[in-house]
């Protein structure tokens, strides 16, 4: 089984290295620091990715949702510290077939790497209960920077437009909109224009 590991801590990447080189199915291609850099070594052809979420450059989401649409075939596991329902609904939107913390224990990491790669979904048990048992109050506040892409919307602006008065890229002013529908319950932009325009935000 070939791995790519996307960190951009070089001593995560490092240790995970190590582990996982000590399996005799595991072939651990490279490492890549951001997403932009996962993207180029997909060329590797891996099977699967471990991913960070927050990189410089290019984030973990965004170079998930390019990666599955290039390469259908890899299945990406986020490895990451954040356990937010924002943060999980944008990587299992994106594609990723794996969602587990870095807290949990790193002895299970082969385990879940082979689970995934049968066809499994592996997501932490943390994650799990913040997916089923999600706080409604929370999921129906919009975070400041969500609110500042409804209120663009809302004035008709495209979501290029919006990347560039946020300082976002335009694929995670996507990511976000689909979050805050998600949220709202909404169907589209046109009914979140409207929502806003009728006061309920």
């Amino acid at each position: 089984m070939k791995l790519l590991i996307v960190d951009d801590d070089p001593l995560v990447c490092r240790s995970l290295k190590l582990l996982l080189g000590k399996e005799a199915d595991f072939e651990v291609l490279g490492v890549a620091f951001n997403g932009r850099e996962a993207i180029e070594l997909c060329e590797l052809q891996p099977d699967v990715i471990l991913m960070d979420i927050q990189m410089p450059v290019m984030d973990g989401i965004e170079s998930t949702k390019i990666i599955k649409a290039k390469f259908p075939h890899i299945r990406i596991m986020m490895l990451t510290t954040f356990r937010d329902e924002q943060n999980i609904r944008l990587a299992l939107h994106a594609g990723a077939v794996g969602y587990v913390l870095k807290s949990s224990a790193i002895e299970n990491m082969s385990a879940q790497i082979r689970a995934l790669s049968s066809g499994s979904t592996v997501l932490s048990p943390d994650v799990l209960n913040t997916i089923m048992e999600p706080n409604r109050d929370d999921l129906l506040e919009l975070t400041e920077r969500e609110s500042d892409i409804v209120r663009l919307i809302a004035r008709g602006m495209s979501n290029q437009e919006i990347s560039e008065q946020l300082y976002l890229s335009v694929g995670t002013v996507r990511n976000m909109l689909t979050v805050i529908l998600d949220k709202l319950e909404l169907r589209d932009r046109t009914q979140l224009a409207i929502y806003y325009w009728q006061g309920k935000l």
